[in-house]
């Protein structure tokens, strides 16, 4: 039986429910957030968890969000970073539509502490400081999503437009140090300590996190300024046309874009095709420029296990100092893996499958 849209959401959900302990208390029949995390994995499920609701509308699906915030609060919330930033994006939004007063400090106060406290790198940039240590210099795809866009989405909600343009900043520095003016294409990382892009991975995720955090941020504070509006376009069309010829003809990208000797990569793939679809969404792309996401639909479908778990998905990936490094990430079923692939879908589904 060909699989739909809705029949591979809920298989997602399954997945994401074996993952990390959604309804394990009562066999799987309540849909309480019951895992105790607090980092960027959980951080990209809860933002897809919140965008699936609010498609929805469904009250139940925030009161358990909210639910899980507050036991977060109470037990006390992880020493921050950028990855344990990833979660209050979800809070920020969240927050702002149930208009919890009383999470506006804590929201405020993280954000002022990326724009005071954070260790920055030389020209403002935001240093990748991980629960491991500090990264001194390094800038990373990862940052724009796991930080970036809370800073946006705080400075709307709040009214706060210095947070909204530091963000605007980190785009552009972001996109300045880690952009491949050869291929359109984004390396993995850069440092300042040597002024280099390590191995100049082209790393699938990571330019999937730039795919997904363009047309995010004008979702979520989109730039005023017309050059900036026009710029942050352009380098998205870029992309778009940089990646189309790299996808297999069964819908798949490798974990090295430029090297079809790594390994398939779905999560990537399921970030491309929700990227592209965010994309048409924003204005920022047009629908000749959608030619992957048919392809990465495909795939998708293709890896959804009958446990609901989504197959071929390259586990954290750390900064590679050489190409072989990619080559030794193992695939393994992630939190985030299911998460991008629920965004791509539900995105899909909005726009008519």
């Amino acid at each position: 039986m060909t699989m739909t849209i809705d029949t591979a959401l809920e298989q997602l959900a399954i997945g994401f429910r074996r993952l990390k302990g959604i309804g394990e208390a009562d066999g799987g029949q309540s849909d309480e957030i019951l895992f105790d995390e607090w980092d960027w994995e959980i951080g990209v499920g809860l933002y897809g968890q919140f965008r699936d609701a609010e498609r929805r509308q469904d009250e139940a699906a925030f009161a358990a969000m909210e639910r899980w915030y507050d036991r977060q609060i109470t037990r006390g919330l992880p020493p921050r970073q950028v990855n344990s930033t990833a979660p209050m994006l979800a809070m920020a939004l969240l927050g702002a539509r149930n208009c919890r007063a009383d999470w506006r400090g804590i929201v405020t106060d993280w954000a002022d502490w990326l724009m005071t406290d954070l260790p920055k790198t030389p020209e403002g940039g935001f240093e990748h400081v991980v629960k491991e240590g500090r990264r001194p210099g390094q800038l990373w795809d990862d940052t724009l999503v796991m930080a970036v866009l809370f800073l946006a989405a705080s400075g709307r909600a709040f009214d706060r437009p210095d947070w909204v343009e530091e963000a605007h900043y980190q785009f552009l520095t972001h996109i300045r140090f880690l952009a491949d003016t050869k291929t359109g294409l984004f390396f993995h990382g850069w440092t300042f300590e040597g002024r280099h892009n390590y191995a100049r991975a082209l790393w699938a995720r990571g330019n999937a996190w730039i795919t997904i955090a363009i047309p995010e941020l004008f979702a979520i504070a989109p730039p005023q300024d017309p050059a900036m509006r026009r710029y942050l376009q352009t380098v998205l069309q870029a992309q778009i046309a940089a990646l189309a010829p790299l996808q297999r003809p069964d819908g798949m990208f490798h974990t090295l874009l430029d090297d079809p000797t790594s390994p398939i990569e779905a999560s990537a793939t399921a970030g491309f095709g929700y990227g592209v679809l965010a994309g048409l969404r924003e204005g920022l792309l047009t629908t000749d420029q959608a030619g992957l996401v048919q392809g990465a639909r495909e795939a998708i479908f293709a890896r959804i296990g009958a446990d609901g778990l989504l197959a071929d998905v390259s586990d954290g990936t750390a900064m590679g100092i050489d190409l072989d490094h990619y080559h030794r990430i193992p695939n393994t079923p992630t939190p985030y893996g299911q998460a991008l692939a629920t965004l791509f879908l539900l995105e899909l589904r909005a726009q008519g499958g």
